[in-house]
């Protein structure tokens, strides 16, 4: 059985109150994100690589109808037949797409179309939630796989538009935040010996980029206990750490020099959505523009960033075959196997500081789910023997295993069900708009 082809390992292991459950949930979920938005919101595209909040509604929807209603739905009637040229992301065998960095010109369709567009979408799949046809479950599965991806990416759009806006308005002004204690959790390094394991999807639901699972060789390496804190990376600023070539890559000291020239000095080499006022650091969180939290994970750092950082400390980024192998020992040692972390449904929507682990685990790795997505030094490749799905869902993920890095965990914004540890996602190198953090690794 070749399984580098199938999109998933177990399709008939549906979530548990069944797909149209779990069909409703999902849906409305996209549709709650949305609540706290004003009307004016919905239409901004505050980049190229972002999209606006209705389009992002749309969308998911657009993938239900292409892949789902139209080959599975005899006599099923489109919203609108231009639809599925807007909507379309990057799907080039179903049409051309309308074209990205053209999304926030677009003032109609409407919102109000775009939420009458949804509604006759999730009518129309009521006739298919319960089907027996397995190709079916596989793409209603992966459908919804894929809205979560963008419920993600909506609230990361999101924060960008916000957080540039030099009014810095709070996307909710309700959101949790957590009382910080003044024990701190010290970075130490876990140990492991070189070893033959195994990588990738075992059961369950899964992207076609997670298989096949295979063996690899890891060499013996440390792993840190926790991510990188915003206090520790203001003393690698501080260190001159943005002014020294040998610390940054080719590439990456060519993204620095760039900067220079459209940037203050004293922001040059910082994360994103950090701010400096009357020498007191800001930060820009989606509950509002707050005083930087030193002991919080350092987040919205790029590659380049990332790799100076480890340099700086004497240390490296770890692979992804280093952070799986770490993260599945963990769990056993732990003695859990389900995964826990700092997610969206914690209702901080911000990384939180590691809390102190107890007697005996000091060196246990803590904050490997949710908070941040750890960069790691893999590029974004195919798995020995992988080949994507046939026909336009095998545009889903192997067309972009070129020039991107691999990050791994999930963040604080990312739904907890979704999360696995043989996730991988991939951005490139000078991307900063994601929840992305660093966790230092070590040869030893």
């Amino acid at each position: 059985m070749d399984r580098g082809r199938r999109l998933d390992v177990e399709v008939d292991q549906v979530p548990e109150q069944g797909l149209t459950f779990e069909f409703a949930r999902v849906r409305a979920q996209s549709e709650t994100l949305c609540e706290p938005l004003a009307i004016e919101d919905f239409g901004v595209q505050p980049m190229d690589d972002a999209s606006p909040p209705k389009w992002h509604l749309a969308h998911t929807s657009w993938f239900f109808e292409t892949f789902l209603l139209k080959p599975f739905q005899s006599g099923y009637e489109v919203f609108h037949p231009r639809f599925e040229y807007l909507f379309n992301s990057y799907y080039h065998g179903v049409g051309d797409p309308f074209p990205r960095q053209r999304r926030g010109l677009l003032s109609r369709p409407t919102v109000s179309e775009i939420f009458a567009y949804r509604r006759h979408v999730d009518q129309a799949m009521h006739s298919l939630l319960g089907s027996t046809d397995r190709e079916v479950a596989r793409r209603i599965v992966l459908g919804l796989n894929h809205e979560q991806q963008h419920q993600e990416l909506l609230l990361t759009d999101v924060k960008y538009n916000l957080g540039h806006n030099p009014l810095y308005p709070a996307y909710r002004e309700d959101l949790t935040v957590r009382e910080v204690t003044a024990e701190k959790s010290e970075l130490t390094f876990s140990q492991f010996d070189a070893a033959r394991v195994w990588i990738g999807a075992e059961a369950g639901f899964c992207f076609d980029n997670e298989l096949p699972r295979h063996e690899a060789l890891v060499g013996p390496f440390g792993l840190a206990n926790r991510v990188v804190t915003n206090n520790e990376y203001l003393e690698f600023i501080d260190d001159a750490g943005c002014e020294r070539p040998e610390l940054w890559l080719s590439d990456g000291w060519k993204w620095l020099c760039e900067r220079r020239m459209t940037v203050q000095h004293d922001i040059l080499c910082t994360p994103l959505y950090w701010v400096k006022r009357d020498e007191q650091w800001l930060e820009y969180r989606l509950g509002g523009l707050l005083p930087l939290e030193m002991a919080a994970p350092v987040t919205h750092v790029c590659y380049y960033q990332a790799d100076a950082y480890a340099r700086w400390r004497g240390c490296r980024l770890p692979t992804e075959q280093e952070w799986e192998t770490a993260t599945d020992r963990t769990i056993g040692f732990l003695g859990n196997d389900s995964i826990h972390g700092n997610f969206r449904e914690n209702n901080h929507l911000h990384p939180l500081p590691s809390d102190p682990v107890g007697p005996g685990c000091e060196t246990a790795c803590t904050q490997l789910f949710g908070d941040v997505w750890e960069w790691t030094a893999s590029p974004y490749t195919p798995y020995p023997g992988y080949r994507p799905p046939s026909g336009a869902l095998g545009e889903y993920n192997g067309k972009f295993m070129s020039n991107q890095l691999v990050l791994r965990g999930g963040s604080c914004v990312t739904p907890h069900n979704h999360i696995r540890s043989s996730y991988r996602n991939f951005f490139y190198p000078g991307d900063r708009w994601q929840f992305s953090g660093i966790r230092l690794a070590n040869d030893f």
